[in-house]
This record gives structure tokens, C-alpha cells and sequence, in this order.
């Protein structure tokens, strides 16, 4: 029998604003995203058409139905549903609720994401995150989505990757709206947190069906210099849940909304017990995104200690999976919650020839990942579903059109669909489960 058990949610990932395009069609508004400076994004490249999925959507649930896929977890566009404050617009929520159908009639479970990043201009332009007003709006918005949806959907993720839209929106600077808050970055880590709990309350409130509710964390854990050796474990724990990792640090983003314990680091993130208890949110289940591996050195020295004879995607990460094993088995033991890994893939500069992308590295790494999963079941750890980033090429933020993470190949010119072979590899693996 395999370990993965007969309900086990193999599946892939994206986003709204990565793959859809149509960015004014049918209503729809402009988000942060769509009006990036051309200086910011490499080549100038913009998220206007992306995979244009807004069209081609049944295309791309017939890939993942030959794929096999069990469970697809996308992201509903805010100013696609929401197009100006007080305004639900039909054809938006007519969009998805096709998709879902789609998926739905295709075997395949949909998963969700409230918050992938693309927040509407015009709630930007009310002051975004900063603005304590973003929690009433986003809890407007939730409400319209599960009313619309939850007749037919279970897995709800409020937001994806907060620290990253935040910290990279605004500290960084690297991501829309890319404004900079040094000194009032705690004011929007607070909204945020609100707007996580309050939004978990409305699911439960108005769901049509009992709903199991996360949120998806970008979530790394050091790799303990001596696997078997208890100390060396130990103190890697301990290094992946220290404020000295930086301000991505998980205990900084996790324990507040999961334990109601505040956290504090350097002068721009603080949140105090009070607080922490009053954010804190009873979730179904937690959700990973894990990419990068880090090594831990007694020495002190953070990351990539030892870069010799790894692999490295095409934007420099380390990849070894046993990043997986202990991300997802220290989260476990930490927060007791039920694991879903809602992001983990491989970029590469891909190229289609006669027909066919043979992406060896990306096998590579969907093998060694995955056997890390298995093994951390085997260990005792729950996790209830694998979605491979991504299942198309897609718009990778900042950078561009660059980097290929996905398991489709994607002619940005043409449209055309080809599936890699890491995408046949998958599908074998699905099929057999193991």
C-alpha cells in the first residue's frame, strides 16, 4: 500500500496574475501588477496576456486531466470579481465558476487562493495595505467569492506568501507596488494578520459546505549538518525558528496567527502577544511553498553554506530535497496542523526542440522532493497533498518571462501548449501513487 494513502491531493499550482491575462476584459480593472513600471520588470515585460488562460482555460484543465492531476489550487483575481469598491462583477464571477465546473467535471478538486499578490489598483490607490480600511474591503471580496463558489468548493487559502507581497512590496522594493514603509511596515503586517483572521471567519460564516481553511506560507528550514545525530537536529530546529534568519523567519509569520504568540525583529516587525491573540486563527490545515535549501552551519553562517556539487535552478536557488523533509517535518511538530504543500518546483531556461522540452533537471528535482515527502510521511508527518509550481511556464514577477518553472511548455507568441516530459514523469507518478 502506498504511503500517500488513496485520498492524497496530487496536484499543480499558479496564480491569477502569472497566467490569466485579459487584464481588461469583461470588467475586470487593473491590479498593482498590471501598471509596474516597464524599469522593473525585466525586459519591460508585462502581465497583460501572460498564458492568456482567461481564454484558453478549459485547454489547460484538459492538460492537467491527462496529467492526472488531483486537486488544482489557482488564484481568483480581486479586480476581475471586484473591479471598483462595492461592485461584484458577474462576467468575473462567471469566469470561475466555469473553471470550477470545468475542473469539478474533470475529477480534479479546486483549491482557492483568495490573495496571490494582485491587489486592485483602486484599493491601492486607498492606501493598500497601509490603509487599516483594506481589512472591510477584503473581507467584502471574500464574501462575494464564497458565496459565489463554496457550493462547490472545500479548500479555502486566504493568502499566499504574505511576507513576500509584503516584504517584497514594501521593504525590498522589488515587487508591486513597490512603495517603501521601512517604519511603518508593522502597521501593514497587522492589517494583514486582521484581515487573515477576519477572512477565516467569513469563509466558515457563509460557506455552503464545510470548508477547510490555510494559509500558504513561503517556508524553508535548515538542514541539520548530521541527519542522525539529535543535537545536530536540535539545533538546526532551533536556527529555522530564530529571529537571527531574518525577517523571513517562520516563527515572525507563523507563531502570531497559529500560537498567538507575538514576535518582534530588528525596528520594523512587531507584534505583541495582545495582538497575536486577538489575529490568532484556527486553521485546517497549513500550506507550504518550499523551493530553496538551507544549509546549517555551527559556525553561524545562514545560507548556502556549501554550494559545491548541488543543483541550482536558473535563478540561483539550491535545490536538495531533504529541504522538504525538514521544512515540512518541523512545521508539523511546531504547529500540529496538517501539511499541504501548495508550491514546489524547478526553473530552467527551457526549450522546445522538434516538438518536445526533455527537462532532465526538472525530473531530477521532482524526484528528490518527492522521495522527501514520502519519506517525511513515512516519519510521521501528515501531509494531505504535493501541487507542483507550476503548471504552466507563466510571468515570473520581477522577472519577467525569464525563467520557466512550469510542467507546460508555453510559446509566449503563440499561445501553443506543450506538455515537458516532467509533465509525462508526473503523471506516472500520480498514477501510481508512490
Amino acid at each position: 500500500m502506498s504511503v500517500f494513502g488513496s485520498q492524497f491531493l496530487w496536484g499543480a499550482s499558479t496564480a491569477a496574475a502569472q497566467i490569466e491575462g485579459g487584464y481588461l476584459d469583461d470588467g475586470r480593472t487593473k491590479s498593482i501588477w498590471d501598471v509596474a513600471p516597464a524599469s522593473k520588470i525585466k525586459n519591460g515585460e508585462t502581465c497583460h496576456i501572460a498564458c492568456d488562460h482567461y481564454h484558453r482555460y478549459k485547454e489547460d484543465v484538459a492538460i492537467m486531466k491527462e496529467i492526472g492531476v488531483k486537486s488544482y489550487r489557482f488564484s481568483v483575481s480581486w479586480s476581475r470579481v471586484i473591479p471598483k469598491e462595492g461592485v461584484i462583477n458577474e462576467k468575473g464571477i462567471a469566469f470561475y465558476s466555469s473553471l470550477i465546473d470545468e475542473l469539478i467535471s474533470s475529477g480534479i478538486e479546486p483549491i482557492v487562493t483568495l490573495y496571490h499578490w494582485d491587489l486592485p489598483l483602486w484599493a491601492e490607490e486607498k492606501g493598500g495595505w497601509a490603509n487599516p480600511d483594506i481589512v472591510r474591503l477584503f473581507l467584502e471580496y471574500t464574501k462575494a467569492v464564497v458565496e459565489a463558489f463554496s457550493d462547490r468548493v472545500t479548500y479555502w487559502l486566504t493568502f499566499n506568501e504574505p511576507q513576500c507581497f509584503l516584504m517584497n512590496g514594501h521593504i525590498t522594493c522589488v515587487h508591486a507596488p513597490f512603495k517603501r514603509v521601512i517604519f511603518r511596515f508593522s502597521r501593514l503586517i497587522r492589517h494583514f494578520m486582521l484581515a487573515n483572521k477576519e477572512s477565516v471567519r467569513v469563509i466558515r460564516k457563509y460557506a455552503k459546505k464545510t470548508p477547510k481553511v490555510g494559509l500558504s506560507f513561503g517556508s524553508g528550514a535548515f538542514i541539520p549538518e548530521n541527519e542522525k545525530d539529535k543535537s545536530s537536529i536540535e539545533e538546526a530546529r532551533r536556527k529555522s525558528f530564530e529571529v537571527g534568519m531574518g525577517i523571513m523567519n517562520n516563527r515572525l509569520w507563523f507563531d502570531p496567527v497559529i500560537k498567538g504568540k507575538g514576535a518582534s525583529a530588528f525596528l520594523i516587525y512587531h507584534v505583541s502577544d495582545s495582538f497575536a491573540k486577538k489575529v490568532q486563527t484556527d486553521f485546517d490545515f497549513l500550506a507550504i511553498n518550499n523551493y530553496e535549501a538551507f544549509n546549517y552551519s555551527p559556525w553561524g553562517e545562514g545560507r548556502h553554506v556549501d554550494k559545491s556539487g548541488k543543483m541550482l535552478n536558473s535563478m540561483g536557488w539550491v535545490c536538495d530535497g531533504r529541504t522538504l523533509y525538514w521544512t515540512s517535518k518541523f512545521m508539523y511538530e511546531r504547529y500540529n496542523l496538517p501539511i499541504m504543500i501548495t508550491e514546489n518546483g524547478y526553473c530552467d531556461n527551457d526549450e522546445l526542440k522538434d516538438g518536445k522540452v526533455i527537462d532532465t533537471k526538472r525530473i531530477e528535482y521532482m524526484d528528490d522532493y518527492i522521495s522527501n515527502v514520502r519519506k517525511a510521511i513515512e516519519d510521521g508527518v501528515n501531509i494531505i497533498g504535493y501541487h507542483y509550481w507550476s503548471l504552466l511556464d507563466n510571468f515570473e514577477w520581477a522577472e519577467g518571462y525569464g525563467p520557466r518553472f512550469g510542467l507546460i511548455y508555453v510559446d509566449y507568441k503563440t499561445g501553443v501548449r506543450t506538455m515537458k516530459e516532467s509533465a509525462l514523469h508526473y503523471k506516472n507518478i500520480i498514477k501510481e501513487n508512490k
